[in-house]
Formats: C-alpha cells, sequence, structure tokens
C-alpha cells in the first residue's frame, strides 16, 4: 500500500577554502598532530573566511543539492536549516538562505539542536511534507562552529570545524520501506551541563565558548546513539544487517567505532568524513552523505541509516532508503 512519503532527491556540500591542519593547531595550543590523530581520529578541518556567513555556507550546499536533484530554487517551499551558529539572533538564518536563493514564497526557519541538529531537521521535514503542507523542502545543516571555540582549550578546539550540507526532499508516493522510512529523536536536558556553550541572549548577553566533559559525554554517546538505533530498527523491522551504509555524525573516529562495535556493524559499511572536515556539529551528517554518494558507495535503492548526538543532550536515529 502506497501513501505520501518523503524521497531524498539530491544532495549537496560545501567547504570553506581555508584547511587548519594539526600541525597549525599544534602552533596556537598545547597539541600535537600524534595526540590529536590517537584520541580523535582527526587530521585537519576547514575554517570560514572572515565575513564568511553561516547562511553563506548553506546557500552553496543548497545550490549543489537543488542540480544534483534536477530541481530550480523556485521548486523550494521549505526550508528547514539545523545550526548552533546563525548569521544573527533574528531573523532566522534560514530565511537568509531563502532570500539568497531568491525564493519569496513558502516557509523557512532555524532547528537548533546542535549536533543532533540535521536529524531533527530531516524529522520535521518529513512529518510536513507527509501532511501535505509543502511539496519540496530543503533540509541543511550548516555551522560556523569555531566562531565559539575557545582556541586556548585543546580539550574542544581540536576537534571542530566549519561547513554546511544540505539534502533536497520531495513528497511523492510510496512504500513503506521507500524514501525516508523512520525517526527516533530524544533530549534530556538534565545532562546540558556536560557539553554547553556559557553564553546567551539572555543570560550573559556574549556569544560564550563551547565548553565539554568528553569522558562523560563520549560514555553517555555510544549508549543513547545505540539505543536510537535499536528503536528505529525495531520499529520498522529490520536489523542491523539489513542496513547497507551506516552514515553517522562525525563527532570523532573513537565514538564511531564505539558505537559499530556495540552494535555488532560490519566497520565497511561505515562512512567516515571526521579525518577530514573534523566535526562539523550539524553539518556532519549531510556532509559525509553527499561524500560517500558522490565518491558512488552509496547508490539509489540503498539502506543508509543515521545517527547523532549533541548538547542538550540531544540525540537520534534516522533510516531512509535513497
Amino acid at each position: 500500500m502506497k501513501t505520501t512519503k518523503s524521497f531524498i532527491r539530491g544532495t549537496g556540500a560545501y567547504l570553506p577554502s581555508r584547511v587548519l591542519t594539526n600541525d597549525d593547531l599544534a602552533k596556537m595550543v598545547d597539541t600535537s598532530d600524534d595526540w590529536i590523530r590517537e584520541r580523535t581520529g582527526i587530521h585537519q578541518r576547514h575554517i570560514a573566511a572572515e565575513g564568511e556567513l553561516t547562511s553563506d555556507l548553506a546557500t552553496e550546499a543548497a545550490k549543489v543539492a537543488l542540480k544534483n536533484a534536477g530541481l530550480v530554487a523556485s521548486d523550494v517551499d521549505l526550508i528547514v536549516l539545523a545550526t548552533t551558529t546563525p548569521d544573527r539572533t533574528f531573523p532566522a538564518t534560514a530565511t537568509a538562505v531563502q532570500a539568497k536563493l531568491g525564493i519569496s514564497g513558502g516557509a523557512a526557519f532555524d532547528v537548533q539542536a546542535v549536533c543532533s541538529g540535521f536529524l531533527f531537521a530531516m524529522a520535521t521535514a518529513d512529518s510536513m511534507l507527509r501532511q501535505g503542507l509543502f511539496k519540496t523542502a530543503l533540509v541543511i545543516g550548516a555551522e560556523t562552529f569555531t566562531r565559539i571555540l575557545d582556541w586556548s582549550d585543546r580539550s574542544t578546539c581540536v576537534l571542530f570545524g566549519d561547513g554546511s550540507g544540505a539534502a533536497v526532499l520531495q513528497a511523492d508516493e510510496g512504500a513503506a520501506d521507500e524514501g525516508v522510512i523512520a525517526h527516533h529523536i530524544r533530549t534530556d536536558g538534565t545532562k546540558s551541563d556536560l557539553l554547553y556553550v556559557d553564553g546567551g541572549v539572555s543570560s550573559t548577553g556574549t556569544i560564550g565558548h563551547v565548553r565539554m566533559q568528553g569522558n562523560q559525554v563520549f560514555r553517555h554517546a555510544v549508549t543513547n546513539i545505540s539505543s536510537a538505533i535499536e528503536r528505529v530498527l525495531d520499529d520498522t523491522g529490520h536489523t542491523i544487517d539489513d542496513v547497507d551504509w551506516f552514515v553517522p555524525h562525525q563527532a570523532n573516529q573513537r565514538i564511531l567505532n564505539g558505537v559499530a562495535k556495540r552494535l555488532g556493524l560490519d566497520e565497511d559499511k561505515v562512512v567516515s568524513t571526521v579525518s577530514r572536515h573534523g566535526n562539523t556539529s550539524a553539518a556532519s551528517i549531510p556532509l559525509a552523505l553527499h561524500t560517500a554518494i558522490e565518491d558512488q558507495r552509496i547508490k539509489t535503492g540503498d539502506l543508509v541509516l543515521s545517527e547523532a548526538m549533541g548538547g542538550g543532550f540531544s540525540w537520534g536515529a534516522t533510516l531512509f532508503r535513497l
């Protein structure tokens, strides 16, 4: 039986031109290439140029996604942008992307769930498309995350980078096991002091910097992500063996390995871009997805599983067939 479903029609990505290597970081803070690689798997990250905004990154990724979907900007009637680093307090950065694409109709708004943001945005857009509120959605994850880093804190500044990724979702008739199949998203605000930014509009009136208790975050990440994956698979009647590709949030290689080991997932099925991009927060999943589609690892008809965990804590998993 066919119902209204969401289908991914195209993906895109954009990375700023400036690359910051581990050796570059070692000149700024007490660290080394070996130390960073051993603990995170990260070799380099991209840094937005001065004056380059989150909306600029998002717009470039959106253009690529639209081109790959065979669509034009005027086809889009919904933009859901996941970001923790908006251009301004308001209006939503999604509206800036809307304007830069020359779209004046439909709706555009931001979603804030930190590193889980893209999955929360996907779930939001998917539900709206299924309800018939919109026909074609741009779902974007974009971050200029390096602008909220304390560059003297080696426990955080080595982890993150800037970038953006996008997917075009379109409503169409489909079977239960086609298109976007299922989501499982959750938050637990009681753990917010383990990963947060120490500033805000109504608290300090400043932007603030990222603060993290890394060991605690790692422990909760592996547990929460695994439970979300198991839930979404159980809800859909799938097993981990059915999954063709695992496209996780690129937090660090240790978390990717820990989740794969806990689930008994074949490492050859894991898409990892963390060595080249670092942790780009809400942008990391669409960046990794686009990379694997472009190099033809992921093909039409493949069953793809994504997961993420971020500050809040927020976490979730999404299952879709390309």
